[in-house]
């Protein structure tokens, strides 16, 4: 029976590097499937010269429950102690700020996602969403549903984003879900699937990306009925 293991991947700030270059580094609008499943190998206690195959060829899904504003950071770092006249290294830094999203990570088998659930209940190595400046939340772990990705994030009720959010959506609120892409299908290529985190030759392969569409969520708290607003928002 495929199931999936649910993580929920909320905090003041994360940060999905998919794209960085040089001196900016960017992040993506949703998690990375390198993100994940750096977590997932941090929280076994794997080295970063360790294989990850296995975690690689796992599906991955996430659904958007605030997609949060894009916040940007312009750093200088200089070493002032060994050279107190050295140039100063700059780096411009992107973040998703109040964003909340729930990542699934499918497998045909139910005990190794229960391996997952356990490590990352209790990690060899801290869990960050993305960097290290963004720490994972005590919830992370949701829980296994029994069913694939992109179902499992659609059978979930809980909407996981904060009081203001919700008092500034609709009444009728919908979330949207991606997935990884199945033989055939088409989608948004994205380059985070993760061959080697090895810090000498880091490599990521590419990954199609779909719309799994959206789960419809009742808003008690939404006070606008703009269908023109929630359409942009949702994206």
């Amino acid at each position: 029976m495929t199931s999936s293991l649910l993580l929920l991947l909320k905090g003041p700030l994360q940060s999905w590097g998919d794209q960085s270059r040089y001196g900016t580094r960017a992040t993506a609008s949703t998690p990375s499937k390198s993100g994940i499943i750096g977590m997932v190998a941090a929280a076994q206690g794997r080295r970063r010269s360790d294989p990850i195959e296995d975690l690689a060829d796992l599906n991955f899904a996430v659904r958007i429950d605030q997609s949060g504003a894009l916040l940007r950071d312009y750093q200088t770092a200089q070493p002032w102690q060994r050279d107190p006249n050295g140039s100063a290294s700059l780096v411009t830094r992107y973040y998703l700020q109040d964003a909340a999203f729930v990542a699934a990570i499918e497998a045909p088998d139910r005990g190794l996602l229960e391996s997952f659930r356990d490590a990352l209940n209790n990690p060899t190595y801290p869990l960050f969403l993305g960097r290290r400046s963004c720490p994972a939340p005590p919830n992370l772990v949701q829980g296994i549903v029994d069913k694939p990705a992109a179902e499992a994030l659609m059978s979930l009720d809980q909407w996981f984003a904060t009081m203001a959010h919700k008092k500034s959506r609709n009444r009728t609120v919908e979330l949207p879900i991606y997935r990884d892409a199945l033989p055939g299908e088409t989608g948004e290529k994205r380059q985070d699937v993760p061959v080697s985190f090895d810090s000498a030759h880091r490599q990521y392969n590419w990954r199609e990306v779909v719309y799994a569409g959206s789960k419809t969520i009742d808003n008690e708290h939404g006070a606008s009925t703009d269908p023109f607003f929630e359409a942009v928002v949702s994206v």
